[in-house]
């Protein structure tokens, strides 16, 4: 399933500081359901982002009733994106086939 948002980039610190898009409220319910065939434990959705010119993988973590979609260093940095800006978001929910958490493996 394809979503579309706008979120604003959000820090949470930790041993280092991890960068975050929340996933908009009003989604949520949607990500839930296609989240139930995917997902691969601690309520992990692997998912398929892009950012401008950027694409990753990666997977929504789970918090506080909704999700958060992790944003790497060097999306922010291709994307100049700083805490507190709102970034477009296209994402997809994926099934991971097979593949290690770090996207590796075989897909099968």
């Amino acid at each position: 399933m394809d979503f579309r948002f706008e979120a604003e980039l959000i820090e949470w610190r930790g041993p280092a500081p991890y960068y975050f898009l929340p996933i908009p409220p009003e989604m949520v319910d949607a990500v839930r359901e296609v989240a139930a065939d995917v997902t691969y434990g601690w309520g992990m959705v692997p998912v398929e982002a892009t950012i401008g010119a950027s694409s990753w993988e990666t997977s929504l973590w789970p918090r506080e009733g909704g999700y958060l979609l992790p944003v790497r260093k060097w999306v922010q940095k291709a994307q100049t994106m700083d805490v507190g800006e709102t970034a477009t978001v296209g994402m997809r929910v994926v099934s991971r086939g097979g593949r290690a958490a770090n996207g590796t493996g075989p897909t099968m």
